[in-house]
């Protein structure tokens, strides 16, 4: 399970791997003594192989670095738990760096220091009967095989649950300057400056070191603040450079020296323990595996060799990480874990229901807050406390348990006392057995639900409890859009007189401005332009299964619309219509009138709306008469286009010679024909056009016998197209034919006159 350990206390790294062969020599040594403390210091299970050589590691976690990767994923950790983890067991942060980031996997890289130890301590690859093997898919954390491997059912005791059967404690590492250095400690000495020397040196069990040139240091029981004045006091007399300041003294510790510490009463591997001399109790604890199941962490007792006692209450640093009172171990300390004392269970809607040991003065305000609170599901109305009756109580034959209801009370104060997650608890003393039951909110009723559709943000199905109102589904469907009519929501029902012929009753429910959604600088965000009642002043309407709300639109509510001008006007761009009768003189007044340059007859409107298109547009005309027809009323995303004025006239087509004309007003068709050249020999000239600079296009009018051509204008252009061959008559058919029908008709005159 997750360690949760000082940040300053570190813990030791693994041991360097040996050679297959002297590791064997000493798991078979280990087997054969069988002392206690050999034992206490195996781990709890051994494997069924010897384990394999870092090379072979190596080539298979880098020919499966995904899987790896995925094992990863599925523990459960965050990454930052991940490293806490390896942290907390003396391995480097940054062992599966590879793994953990999101770029490809580089398998020449991937591999690093520790990277074996930390997939193991993670529980992503074991030492199998045949080497070293990926476990299945993990789900969580996974602790080490041990001989309880079911977790304990006690707060607290699956931290210190062993991780590894290789975890060692930390041997070497920085201190802090309140370390007391004794026997076993290797300190580093280090001058710089005019003299450049380094001295390796292990204190003695008398307690002393031997610096070369000068002499005996005695250095035991002394802090490393008080080590460091005492050696820059000897060393100054040798060496006058440390008093000028040109030579500096270094002292550091190279080794940590190990102790032997002694964990007894109820630990699951009880025995003697080499540990770093910066252990503390929580170390003792996660190496001799942690509490049993009837062990207590609240008085922990540790005796030391003088006789003194101290005795220490975990839960502050299992529930706040205060590691203030996590004393550091001493040679021959002896850790006591005692009997559990009172202890009582929290089941039901917590955060961590778990069995809890008591302190002199906890109530059940302090196991709530040690469970974490009430979950979300939480009825907060009230709890239960089921007790053992007492033994003059008990009767035989009948069940000697009570229960005690305790009602809560709402409060929205988190200073008062026994404040816990918006009630306040009773001050209820607990008895050692009782078991406090905290109930969840009944859930939503299955297959009953209801419905709220039209102008509101999230038109949704909803579960429906009882007690539902129509504002709390407005607030499930995230408020009214824009456009919403307020005023009133249509409510429809299952009918209450079905055998009638009903098939659904009607309610008209009034709304008020607390059902608009509310800004976070204040005020609503609602549907413009529709007065609201007042907070409060519609009442609560409740909600029955299957109920269907309609949230209508307002009564000719559009939200603004805009069209656009463009080409030869004092202000083109885009404007919003103000009214609905807005038209297209309108817009060019807005747009400050039609410059000089601008042509009013080539005006062209196009209308987006259904695609409609280029809409036929005499702009002059509107601009004489603005209340007849051709003054056209405007449309959201019209757009208006004033052309530059151009005096020509374009002749294309089936003419001998195309060409553009300097525009002449009052010459006619045939001018601008003549212009060209005449029409060619295959010109279709009844099929003639004349487009003008509106996009306006008309063709050859005819009457009886008589046949005339549209007068171009300014801009126009004229499209002369060419005959079809196909549609071509043969002239000797047509003469042929012509002959028949003239003799058909002298005839019948002869055979009349006659």
């Amino acid at each position: 399970m997750i360690d949760i350990r000082h940040p300053q206390v570190r813990s030791l790294p693994p041991v360097r791997k040996q050679p297959v062969s002297a590791r064997a020599i000493a798991l078979a040594f280990f087997f054969c003594l069988g002392a206690e403390r050999t034992q206490a210091q195996l781990p709890t299970s051994l494997p069924t192989s010897l384990p394999t050589s870092v090379s072979e590691a190596e080539q298979l976690i880098r020919q499966n670095p995904e899987l790896v990767r995925q094992q990863l994923r599925q523990s459960g950790l965050t990454e930052d738990e991940i490293r806490a983890q390896l942290v907390a067991r003396g391995l480097p942060p940054e062992a599966l760096n590879s793994f953990l980031s999101e770029g490809p996997i580089n398998p020449e890289t991937a591999f690093r220091p520790g990277s074996l130890d930390a997939l193991q301590l993670l529980g992503v690859v074991r030492e199998g009967a045949d080497g070293l093997e990926f476990m299945e898919p993990i789900s969580g954390f996974q602790p080490g095989e041990s001989t309880d491997s079911a977790a304990s059912p006690v707060f607290g005791h699956d931290i210190f649950r062993r991780a590894t059967s290789r975890f060692q404690p930390l041997l070497s590492g920085p201190v802090p300057d309140s370390y007391r250095i004794g026997p076993g400690d290797r300190l580093l000495l280090l001058l710089t400056g005019e003299v450049e020397l380094s001295y390796d040196l292990e204190v003695t069990r008398e307690g002393f070191v031997i610096v070369p040139e000068v002499g005996r240091i005695t250095i035991a029981d002394i802090d490393m603040t008080g080590a460091r004045a005492l050696f820059r006091q000897r060393l100054s007399g040798f060496y006058s450079g440390i008093e000028r300041g040109t030579t500096s003294v270094s002292l550091s510790i190279a080794e940590l020296r190990t102790i032997q510490v002694y964990l007894t009463g109820e630990v699951r591997q009880p025995g003697a323990y080499q540990l770093s001399s910066m252990a503390t109790v929580t170390n003792g604890l996660y190496a001799a595996d942690g509490p049993t199941d009837l062990g207590s962490l609240r008085n922990v007792r540790v005796r030391r060799k003088d006789g003194r006692e101290f005795f220490l209450d975990l839960y502050p640093y299992l529930l706040e990480g205060d590691a203030s009172g996590d004393l550091t171990l001493e040679e021959g300390d002896v850790v006591f874990l005692p009997l559990k004392n009172r202890r009582v269970q929290l089941k039901g809607a917590v955060v961590r229901p778990k069995l809890y040991d008591l302190s002199d003065n906890d109530d059940l305000t302090n196991v709530l807050a040690a469970a974490g609170g009430f979950a979300a599901v939480a009825d907060r109305k009230r709890l239960t406390v089921h007790r053992y009756l007492s033994p003059s109580d008990q009767v035989s034959n009948e069940n000697n348990r009570i229960a005690i209801d305790l009602a809560l009370e709402p409060s929205e104060d988190p200073r008062a006392p026994s404040y816990n997650g918006g009630v306040i608890i009773p001050p209820v003393g607990l008895q050692d057995g009782d078991s406090i039951v905290v109930d969840s909110i009944p859930p939503l009723s299955e297959g009953l639900y209801v419905s709220v559709a039209g102008l509101v943000a999230k038109p949704d199905t909803f579960p429906w409890y009882e007690g539902m109102t129509l504002r709390t589904l407005m607030s499930l469907a995230r408020g009214p859009a824009v456009g919403a009519d307020l005023r009133q929501a249509e409510v429809t029902r299952l009918p209450t007189n079905r055998d009638e012929g009903g098939m659904a009753e009607r309610f008209n429910v009034r709304l008020d401005s607390s059902y608009l959604t509310l800004r976070p600088s204040g005020g609503v965000a609602g549907a413009p332009g529709v007065a609201f009642d007042k907070p409060g002043e519609a009442e609560e309407f409740f909600l029955e299964p299957f109920d269907l709300v309609q949230i209508r639109r307002q009564p000719d509510f559009e939200l603004p619309t805009t069209v656009s001008i463009t080409g030869e006007v004092s202000v083109p761009g885009r404007y919003t219509l103000l009214s609905k009768e807005d038209r297209v003189t309108d817009l060019v007044a807005r747009a400050g009138d039609i410059l000089e340059s601008g042509y009013p007859n080539g005006a062209r409107l196009f209308r987006a709306l259904d695609d409609l298109g280029r809409v036929d547009l005499d702009l002059p005309e509107a601009m004489t008469n603005p209340t007849g027809v051709e003054n056209l009323v405007l449309q959201a995303g019209d757009s208006l286009h004033i052309p530059v004025y151009t005096p020509t006239v374009q002749v294309l087509g089936a003419v001998n010679s195309p060409v553009t004309v300097l525009y002449r007003d009052g010459q006619d068709f045939e001018h601008y024909i003549a212009a060209a050249g005449g029409f060619r020999s295959d010109a279709d000239e009844g099929r003639s056009s004349v487009r003008y600079a509106n996009g306006l296009a008309q063709t050859r009018s005819k009457f009886l016998f008589w046949s005339s051509y549209p007068s171009p204008d300014a801009g126009s252009v004229i499209n002369v197209p060419a005959k079809d061959p196909n549609d071509r008559i043969d002239t000797v058919t047509l003469v042929t034919t012509i002959v028949g029908v003239l003799s058909s008709l002298a005839t019948t005159l002869v055979v009349i006159t006659n």
